[in-house]
């Protein structure tokens, strides 16, 4: 996971990691972008992205269709998974220049477009050469950063539970319902551990991962208890009680073997190496994008459910899955947004990349490629519905400028928990310490 470099004047604007050393060696997503390639007869863009291998496969594939409806232009990709790809995005806009068109983390926007590393995308919208009228304008908002379009969304994404269904019958577990609670969440992971099953090396099989890492399940049961994680760009609206609370829930979990050991959640990369894929438990925490990616690896006995709720109350919400942008220092922005664009809004596009970053932003393309979904990305596109009919508050604002070192050291601080070398109360204060000073930089 990133966090930030020592105190520097563009400290808030790049995220270096405390890896920075090792990953320094590290050969960057993309190289710069030319206009000699093909001895001076085209452009090459850079394209980079996250994601497992369904959305690199849709990606590619999409991508391809552009180079031929655009003979002059050839596109260099690359993808890694979200902590690699964050931090090695982290190093090459520390260095001086991102790829020419970039995937983006909702927490990224505020960090890249405050320090010059994106390009404004004002001018491309309103030329038209990307097209934003098939999009919601509240949506479109969250691309902003004091006022101008950095970045668009490309997909709206919520979150919920991949879980066996064959696991959680042999339990006797019901299918989880909208309104179902953090209590019988606990009581389901427990009822999989007593079950005795045996993973692929032999260990007892545990009910779910460890969420105490996780600062997106953490503001997922805060939301769900009324609160929030920002009050502003510069202060926590929770508290050191609230988080003890939460870590003290997920810690007792998995003292209880109802949730993954520790050296599993450490282990957790990607859906392959987290304990789910891995066979050693039920079910994961996850967004909708990735979901599909679990029955791919497992079996179509993975479904996905919702989050928990506190007393029928629910804490998720619709947020951009990802978004994208131009790097500020393209050598060819124009070509950039073409394909930005062509991504956005080509009904084309939308038929091979379908719900692989969520549902796409585009009204016209959600609703075309809605009626030809199947398996997960038809599971995942019901449970939006079923979500937003049932009733979910309205998203926070874009978080600050400092919210991915928190979230950076929200993971880091609980493994602290998990290997006994904190109580969940004197992690909740440190991590409280620690982003109280993230916040006030």
């Amino acid at each position: 996971m990133p966090e930030p470099p020592p105190v520097r004047p563009r400290r808030r604007t790049f995220l270096a990691l405390s890896t920075l050393g090792a990953t320094a060696a590290l050969a960057p997503l993309s190289a710069c972008s030319s206009d000699d390639a093909g001895g001076g007869k085209g452009v090459t863009l850079t394209f980079s992205w996250w994601g497992n291998d369904d959305r690199a496969s849709r990606t590619n594939n999409a991508v391809k269709l552009f180079e031929k409806e655009h003979p002059g232009i050839t596109v260099r990709t690359s993808n890694a998974d979200f902590g690699s790809y964050l931090t090695k995005l982290a190093t090459q806009a520390a260095g001086g220049g991102v790829p020419d068109v970039v995937q983006l983390d909702y927490r990224q926007i505020s960090q890249y477009a405050a320090g010059d590393a994106l390009a404004r995308l004002d001018e491309p919208i309103d030329a038209g050469t990307i097209r934003t009228d098939e999009m919601d304008d509240s949506f479109l908002r969250t691309g902003t950063y004091q006022g101008r379009q950095y970045a668009l969304p490309m997909g709206r994404g919520i979150t919920g539970y991949a879980y066996d269904s064959h696991l959680y019958a042999k339990a006797g577990i019901a299918t989880p319902e909208p309104s179902w609670t953090w209590e019988e969440w606990a009581d389901a992971n427990v009822r999989i551990h007593r079950l005795g099953l045996r993973g692929p090396d032999g260990r007892t099989v545990t009910g779910s991962n460890d969420g105490g890492t996780n600062e997106d399940v953490f503001e997922d049961w805060l939301r769900g208890r009324g609160g929030q994680l920002y009050e502003d760009q510069r202060r926590l609206a929770f508290t050191e009680r609230d988080l003890t609370a939460f870590w003290t829930f997920c810690d007792t979990l998995r003292k209880e073997g109802a949730v993954a050991a520790a050296r599993d959640t450490t282990q957790a990369k990607s859906t392959e190496t987290s304990p789910m894929g891995r066979g050693l438990a039920a079910a994961d925490f996850t967004w909708d994008a990735p979901f599909p990616g679990y029955p791919a690896l497992l079996g179509e006995q993975v479904h996905y459910g919702p989050v928990p709720t506190t007393g029928g109350r629910a804490g998720a919400y619709f947020k951009p899955s990802m978004l994208i942008g131009i790097g500020a220092h393209s050598a060819h922005p124009k070509e950039a947004a073409q394909l930005v664009d062509f991504l956005l809004n080509d009904h084309r596009a939308g038929d091979i990349l379908g719900f692989s970053r969520s549902t796409p932003p585009n009204r016209a393309v959600a609703a075309r490629v809605a009626t030809t979904l199947k398996g997960a990305e038809r599971e995942i596109y019901r449970y939006a519905q079923a979500m937003e009919k049932y009733g979910l508050a309205d998203p926070p604002t874009a978080p600050p400028r400092g919210d991915l070192a928190v979230q950076a050291a929200f993971g880091r601080t609980y493994q602290r928990v998990m290997f006994g070398l904190a109580t969940p109360r004197q992690a909740a204060r440190e991590l409280i310490d620690q982003a109280n000073r993230e916040l006030r930089q």
